[in-house]
């Protein structure tokens, strides 16, 4: 039999590459899953820059007292109405481009009159904490539900399905704006303000209430297919427990699809949180939010239109970022995919 001849080259080109591990004395090193992924992921360009750029948002967030310290401005002091010459009598800057100067970066409020910069650097870290609070509490209740209606299955699967079928019935924005008013309205009494702390917890638990679900549905669907796999029928011939199949059998092939869903969730409850906030049921004055930021420069941009600049563009980056992140992790946790 004649070979071609490159066969012959390359078989003559790489005797070390086929040489006996146990002859040389080399000891073959596996990759785990993890490591496969890291390294797929650190080749995808977009994915790397898109963390950097998500990264930088939650450094922001973290570190919003220690930067605006560092500038010498914060969130809450109207300095248009302190300081004469700002403001005009209209209540708009003075100086063009909505007051930006070395003192305010980013310019000033319109009517109040406070810091753009700080504003934004804060507002950034209501939205994020409230997407990440909403995002781990979805996860971890679709997570155990989703697995629960799968693997349980008859009259269990059949009570969380219509449950699940019916959150995701409810227009979930509409139903944020009527349901806010009335769970603030049963707590605090009508001559009495609404404090922060009960309006940041309202918005996380109806977002929690109407998010769940989506992973769930997603996950039951996963679980269905892998209990009938010959691994799962495995270790439950053996004797295994129901826990101890979820945890060392079902949970470990589920991973790739929470992280998944649990990173394109994340901008979602940015962008609803925002929209709660320009709807005006969202965080109230005043806290920082980029929501409220948009509904004042919706009010003044013909006017000016830096003040809408500003949140515009930073949400559109973050929401950019995080989406394209998460098509990266996807494709590092399966290659298989293609965008």
């Amino acid at each position: 039999m004649t070979f071609p001849p490159s066969t012959a080259t390359d078989a003559a080109a790489e005797p070390a590459d086929t040489a006996d591990p146990a002859a040389s004395g080399s000891a073959v090193v596996g990759r785990s899953p993890g490591r496969l992924m890291w390294r797929r992921f650190r080749r995808d360009r977009t994915g790397v820059a898109s963390a950097i750029v998500v990264l930088a948002f939650f450094l922001i967030a973290l570190l919003a007292p220690v930067i605006a310290g560092l500038y010498g401005k914060d969130p809450y002091t109207t300095y248009g109405q302190n300081q004469p010459g700002l403001l005009n009598p209209f209540g708009y800057p003075v100086a063009p481009n909505g007051g930006m100067s070395g003192d305010f970066w980013f310019g000033l409020e319109p009517g109040l009159g406070r810091d753009v910069f700080t504003q934004l650097v804060y507002g950034i870290r209501t939205s994020l904490s409230i997407a990440v609070i909403v995002t781990v509490l979805t996860t971890i209740i679709g997570v155990v539900m989703g697995i629960t209606s799968g693997y349980i299955g008859g009259r269990t699967d059949y009570v969380i399905g219509r449950v699940i079928d019916t959150l995701l019935a409810f227009p979930s924005q509409l139903f944020l704006i009527v349901f806010l008013p009335v769970v603030e309205a049963a707590l605090v009494l009508p001559e009495e303000e609404t404090p922060v702390w009960l309006r940041y917890v309202s918005i996380c638990v109806v977002l929690t209430v109407l998010g769940w679900a989506t992973i769930a549905r997603l996950l039951r669907a996963q679980v269905l297919s892998l209990r009938a796999r010959e691994f799962v029928e495995a270790a439950r011939v053996t004797g295994a427990s129901p826990a101890r199949v979820i945890f060392k059998e079902l949970l470990p092939n589920l991973w790739t699809p929470i992280i998944i869903q649990a990173t394109l969730a994340l901008p979602l409850y940015v962008g609803a949180e925002a929209g709660l906030g320009f709807l005006g049921v969202g965080m109230t004055e005043p806290t920082p939010d980029w929501g409220r930021m948009f509904q004042v420069g919706v009010n003044v941009y013909h006017s000016d239109v830096t003040y809408l600049l500003f949140p515009g563009v930073s949400m559109l980056i973050f929401v950019v970022a995080f989406n394209l992140l998460g098509d990266s992790i996807r494709d590092a946790f399966d290659p298989r995919t293609k965008r």
